[in-house]
């Protein structure tokens, strides 16, 4: 099994953590975006290679590395529905992110303040919402963190390594970066310190 993308990516930090939870052999190949772009038609990473299985966006990865170890991807509507409230603040960031990196000025464009005010929001819902409740049940399981759970701190992580969003205002999710930043898989992925 191969998978192709980059230490710092939040995508395929997930991806990694679930290989690691899961216990699957795999090789990481580094792939930055001139490799993406010529092996994948996303032309992002991660995607990975297992035999005849591509798997190209991270979402189809981890279920599918979930399924092969018996386990369960997003067990519920609401869980999944976290996920893809994770998702919508991370894509976000992430093209914000790289527009401010080409130059251009995110204050003088609406659409893209648009999607600033769509992270504030979402992060808003997020802070509200059970997703930084630990299931007490599953705290001393060898999973105890959901898949939304697990994206919200792979999104945290790469924001706060990017210095792209400051979590202050949101208190219930920092206090459960804080609490993840010591699970072990988490603290394994974690992007090279410059």
């Amino acid at each position: 099994m191969k998978l192709y993308g980059s230490y710092t990516s939040p995508f395929v930090r997930h991806v990694r953590i679930a290989l690691l939870e899961t216990q699957q052999a795999f090789e990481f190949i580094e792939t930055d975006q001139a490799g993406s772009s010529a092996q994948s038609p996303t032309q992002r990473v991660p995607f990975l290679q297992d035999g005849n299985v591509f798997l190209t966006d991270s979402a189809s990865i981890i279920k599918y590395l979930r399924e092969k170890a018996g386990q369960s991807y997003c067990h519920s509507a609401q869980e999944l529905d976290q996920l893809c409230l994770v998702n919508t603040a991370l894509d976000a960031t992430v093209n914000v992110f790289f527009i401010k990196r080409d130059g251009v000025d995110v204050t003088a464009v609406p659409y893209l303040q648009r999607q600033a005010a769509r992270v504030q929001s979402t992060l808003g819902e997020l802070n509200r919402s059970d997703i930084a409740a630990v299931n007490t049940a599953a705290a001393n399981s060898s999973r105890p963190y959901s898949d939304a759970q697990l994206r919200l701190a792979c999104f945290m992580g790469w924001a706060k390594f990017r210095n792209q969003i400051d979590f202050s205002a949101f208190e219930s999710l920092e206090n459960f970066y804080l609490q993840i930043s010591h699970y072990a898989p988490f603290a394994a992925t974690q992007p090279p310190q410059a």
